[in-house]
């Protein structure tokens, strides 16, 4: 799967689509962990996060199948508008 025009912020690399993100503030950035974690659990479709102090580095694959599918770029579309005020 080739990366969608409309997901300009992410990268595809080893076979997972990757965003890295600085939030203004470390309080802001965990506020959006918890957004992502919202909404990712509501489609069962969990991003691997990796936090340091304001940057957050953001991994999506699926799993079970080994490699990217429409729920990656469904869940990287929904990821986008948590993080709008920033970009």
């Amino acid at each position: 799967m080739g990366l969608p025009s409309a997901l300009p912020t992410w990268q595809v690399a080893q076979g997972q689509l990757i965003r890295e993100i600085q939030a203004p503030t470390f309080a802001i950035a965990i506020n959006w962990v918890v957004a992502i974690a919202e909404v990712a659990e509501k489609l069962d479709h969990h991003p691997d996060i990796d936090i340091r102090w304001r940057t957050l580095h953001l991994a999506l694959s699926t799993h079970s199948t080994g490699c990217l599918t429409t729920l990656d770029v469904e869940l990287a579309h929904l990821i986008d508008t948590i993080l709008v005020p920033a970009t």
